[in-house]
């Protein structure tokens, strides 16, 4: 049955992204197709490592100051994983590829812990599996979050957990592994998705503080477990933490409002529009169409706070439902919003707001840590029923499944775009620039249309990009901003883009393009059909450069004419 339930979600998530399979690289997430190129310029960049370039700070992009890797959702793991199917095949079958797994692999994991770990009757187990890989906040962040879906280890990291604390006949050998194991686990984590890493150990010091409240076990086991498993994770990222938070291009503060990425307290209610009873007008209760993370809807609600209660003499269904409880009124963020309207109530994680770390962290994404202890609750109430009670063996089941049902995800929107150009894909590319050598995409990329970037991502990040879609030190005094102020050429070529009409160009606009050469140590500028105000562009690029040459299918103006 095992192998059973791990293809039935295989194929759930099939499904979920069977909009993009028809041809990948004419297709995209219509919810957000700017982060999906960004994921698929960091998948791209991680086939890197496999000509021997292993560098967490890139010139790659940004070119030249360039972009640390770890201070943005860089992929730095899942790009290494699965770069033979980039190399085969490009970064968007990867960008598709992943998206299913992560759903998947993260449901079937959380089945096999909760049926081989905890014992629950397999059923109970399917149901918990099922909510916790592809829960309204899971669907709602593969809209090009790949690094938050990426939770396929975190079962793994609870088994250790658990196993540390529950196994009566460890001794110090078998203690030493698992120590051992987790501080692998929670290293590999670390660069397959950092966020999740940082809201699973909330989830489960909230989970094991309340546990030990209430039962008050032995935890000399465990914490020498997490001892070692923490001197292992911090031998191993040390320097990548370091890197990180002290290296180049490294970033001071939080670059998104906590205020603005906060949950409604209406949300936690409705149904996710991204499921089969979901409401569009629901959509307005979040910041976005990723960040549907508290959707639970009012049945699963109920659902789980009846279990809790019927269920509450186990100390691991309350200490779930607590926990769950506390990491959702996190999730309210500084001041609780309800329908829209700010109300006068400071919600908990005002204590926490600024703190380093958490300063990073958006506050309705805690939600998503809830997502398992849920799961747990959900799997342990059919459970109950199926296996003690006579009455109840067939309504609890069909009561939790009628709960879950509205929740069901449809398929991930998604919409047309151009192919990155045969330019790029074909090689062309390579007679306009050395290798690494800096090629200018016109418009310049940046963090409101990113979409250029996939050209680099097209030819395997062979050459660098100048400005793009990223995090790093350019807000005020050094803090965190997205992306870079752009230069002036990037400004003229962005005016001729947006009004369609080619500028009068003046002798200071050639000596600005001259200096942002330099700069960018550019080798050409690459224009492409498809884009809007072409003929602008190209009009203000044949006044800059004189007559481009048409190359495959793109406009090329090579730098050292200017």
């Amino acid at each position: 049955m095992d192998a059973g339930v791990a293809l039935l979600f295989a194929a759930a998530a099939a499904l979920l992204t069977s909009g993009l399979w028809a041809d990948p690289a004419r297709r995209a997430l219509a919810l957000n197709p700017n982060d999906q190129a960004l994921d698929e310029w960091f998948l791209a960049y991680a086939t890197r490592a496999y000509r021997g370039d292993f560098s967490l700070v890139t010139g790659a992009l940004n070119a030249p100051d360039g972009v640390n890797l770890l201070c943005n959702a860089s992929l730095v793991g899942l790009g290494l994983l699965f770069a033979p199917v980039t190399l085969a095949f490009g970064p968007h079958y990867t960008f598709l590829v992943v998206t299913a797994v992560n759903l998947a692999a993260t449901g079937t994991g959380w089945y096999l812990l909760l049926a081989r770990t905890a014992g629950l009757h397999r059923l109970a187990a399917l149901v918990g599996g099922a909510f916790a890989g592809f829960a309204p906040g899971m669907v709602s962040q593969s809209n090009g979050h790949l690094h938050m879906t990426a939770a396929w280890l975190v079962p793994p990291i609870v088994w250790c957990v658990l196993r540390l604390a529950t196994d009566p006949l460890a001794g110090a050998g078998r203690t030493i592994r698992r120590g051992l194991l987790l501080g692998a686990l929670v290293t590999a984590q670390f660069f397959v998705g950092e966020e999740v890493l940082f809201l699973t150990a909330t989830g489960l010091a909230l989970f094991c503080g309340t546990y030990w409240l209430l039962r008050r076990p032995s935890v000399a086991r465990l914490a020498a477990g997490l001892a070692i498993g923490g001197a292992l994770a911090t031998l191993l990222l040390a320097y990548p933490l370091w890197l990180q938070f002290h290296g180049p291009q490294s970033v001071d503060g939080g670059v998104f409002l906590s205020r603005y990425y906060s949950a409604d307290l209406h949300a936690f209610t409705a149904i996710s529009p991204l499921s089969l009873a979901g409401d569009d007008g629901a959509a307005r209760l979040a910041s976005g169409p990723a960040e549907y993370t508290t959707f639970f809807g009012w049945p699963v609600l109920l659902v789980v706070a009846g279990g809790a209660v019927w269920l509450w003499r186990r100390p691991a269904v309350t200490a779930s439902a607590v926990a769950a409880l506390v990491l959702c009124l996190l999730a309210l963020g500084p001041r609780v919003v309800a329908g829209r309207e700010q109300t006068d109530h400071w919600g908990p994680f005002a204590l926490l707001d600024g703190l380093p770390v958490v300063e990073s962290a958006l506050p309705t994404r805690f939600a998503l840590a809830a997502i398992p202890l849920l799961a747990y609750v959900l799997a342990r109430v059919v459970d109950a029923a199926v296996t003690q009670t006579e009455t109840l063996r067939l309504l609890v089941p069909v009561a939790v499944v009628a709960a879950l049902a509205p929740l069901a995800p449809v398929p991930l929107p998604t919409q047309e775009r151009p192919a990155a150009p045969r330019f790029f894909t074909e090689g062309y590319w390579r007679t306009f620039a050395p290798a690494d050598g800096t090629i200018v995409p016109v418009p310049l990329p940046d963090s409101r249309d990113p979409q250029a970037m996939r050209w680099a991502a097209a030819a395997g990040v062979g050459f660098a990009t100048p400005q793009g879609w990223f995090i790093g030190p350019y807000g005020r005094d050094g803090r965190a901003a997205v992306g870079i102020y752009p230069r002036p050429t990037a400004q003229l070529l962005q005016r001729a883009a947006q009004g369609g009409t080619a500028p009068e160009l003046t002798d200071k606009d050639r000596v600005a393009l001259r200096r942002d050469i330099a700069y960018w140590r550019a080798s050409s500028f690459v224009l492409a059909d498809w884009q809007p105000g072409h003929a602008a562009l190209k009009a203000t690029l044949d006044g800059l450069l004189g007559p481009g040459e048409r190359v495959a299918d793109v406009w090329v103006w090579r730098a050292r004419s200017a």
